[in-house]
Order: structure tokens, then C-alpha cells, then sequence
């Protein structure tokens, strides 16, 4: 995530619109119980959507885990779509590796596999940045998918 965030500014002192999807294999709760919008919900409502002059935000039921490739259509006028987890799916990946966790490489091998970012010497044969080089990242991501244009791109972490 702290990847995620350093990247995300350094696109966007860019100039570019970027948008973000995190996944939650675990489910998550947005709303919090006295809050009106979740008190919709509670009360049987499918679908709540809270709008302010600043934000707008949905909370909808679903019938499945959404691939990424299904929620671009919410984020199309984006310049480029990072998403958090979905090390399944068939998109373009960095992996964030850390070796000290004595987990293994969560995408290493993957076709789909374009970086890893790691501070350990890895040898993968993918671009590799160090976990401090954000800016550097963002140049490689602009360069590669010919930025803007709204593209996805997987950050995939080694540890539980």
C-alpha cells in the first residue's frame, strides 16, 4: 500500500487522473452503523449512494468478486487504473517482493509479470525497482503503456 500511495501522487504531479481499486478477498463494511447511508442498507436497500458537492460514493450488493476488467467501466475517465490484489488475473503485474517475510513470490514466472519491486537482488526477468523509487516506477508506467490511457495494472505483495 505505501507503494501504492507513492505512486499514485507521483502520476499525478504528472498530470494524470488516476484512479484506484483495491481488493478485499476478506469482504470490508464502508458504512458504520448511526450512519444514515448504512442505516439504508440495514433497512433493505441494494444499492446506497451518498453524494456531497465533493464526493460521491456507492455501496451496492453483489453477486460476485468482481475482476478488475468489470469495474473500469466506473473509472473510465481515468488516465490509468492501478488495482490492489487480484494476482489471478490476466493483466499486466508488479509484484512487490519482500524477501524477509519468508513468504515466496506471489506472480514470479506469471506472463503477465511486467516489474517487481523489491529491495532483495532477484533475478526474474522483469524490470526490477527498489521500493523507493516511485518516481522512477511512474516514468517506466508512462513509457511502457504510452500513458495517458486508461490502463490497469496489478500491484501484487508477498506477504500474507
Amino acid at each position: 500500500t505505501t507503494l501504492m500511495v507513492n505512486l499514485i501522487a507521483s502520476l499525478t504531479k504528472r498530470g494524470l487522473r488516476v484512479g484506484s481499486i483495491k481488493h478485499d478477498v476478506h469482504g470490508f463494511q464502508m458504512d458504520h452503523p448511526g450512519k444514515d447511508s448504512f442505516r439504508h442498507k440495514a433497512a433493505g436497500a441494494k444499492t446506497s449512494i451518498i453524494s456531497s458537492p465533493h464526493q460521491v460514493a456507492m455501496v451496492t450488493d453483489v453477486d460476485h468478486d468482481h475482476a478488475p476488467q468489470e469495474l473500469l467501466p466506473l473509472l473510465m475517465h481515468m488516465d490509468v487504473v492501478l488495482a490492489e490484489g487480484f494476482k489471478r488475473a490476466q493483466f499486466p503485474k508488479i509484484e512487490v517482493f519482500r524477501a524477509e517475510t519468508g513468504k515466496g513470490p506471489a506472480c514470479q514466472g506469471d506472463p503477465h509479470l511486467m516489474a517487481v519491486v523489491s529491495d532483495a537482488p532477484v533475478d526474474w526477468d522483469v524490470r526490477r525497482f527498489a521500493a523507493t523509487e516511485a518516481d522512477a516506477l511512474a516514468d517506466y508506467l508512462i513509457a511502457f503503456f504510452g500513458l495517458p490511457g486508461a490502463k490497469v495494472v496489478s500491484f501484487q505483495k508477498s506477504i500474507g
